[in-house]
């Protein structure tokens, strides 16, 4: 029989100016595993990407990440201690609870890469 387990999937994040992504990100809540001049590894917990020295506004601009966390409210209100939207002049949309049944927020990168940070929320009406 083939093994076919999996290890880790990494989307490759592209930066525009890579050492204010690097910021950005470490901000936000990653750790830097290691970099070069052009890939960075980063990751939260069990969750990792490539962060790569490579922009095209119109990619970057249509680039969306979506992260799964057990506390919606912790990852906010940490955001927003870190006045990332302020200090780094991007959006950030406040936790609303989604149709699909996810509460999360709106983050964009110094990149324009759009991040989607959320927590199940189970059946309807049984979060409240």
């Amino acid at each position: 029989a083939m093994n076919l387990q999996t290890i880790e999937i990494k989307a490759f994040v592209p930066a525009r100016d890579m050492d204010l992504s690097l910021r950005f990100y470490r901000d936000f809540g990653f750790e830097v595993a290691w970099s070069s001049d052009d890939l960075a590894y980063l990751h939260a917990g069990d969750c990792s990407f490539l962060l790569q020295k490579f922009y095209v506004a119109q990619h970057a601009g249509n680039f969306m990440m979506h992260m799964l966390v057990a506390d919606v409210e912790a990852w906010w209100a940490h955001a927003q201690a870190q006045r990332l939207a302020e200090r780094y002049g991007v959006r950030a949309l406040p936790p609303e609870d989604r149709p699909w049944r996810i509460r999360d927020f709106v983050l964009v990168d110094p990149s324009g890469v759009l991040w989607r940070v959320g927590q199940n929320i189970g059946e309807p009406g049984r979060h409240a």
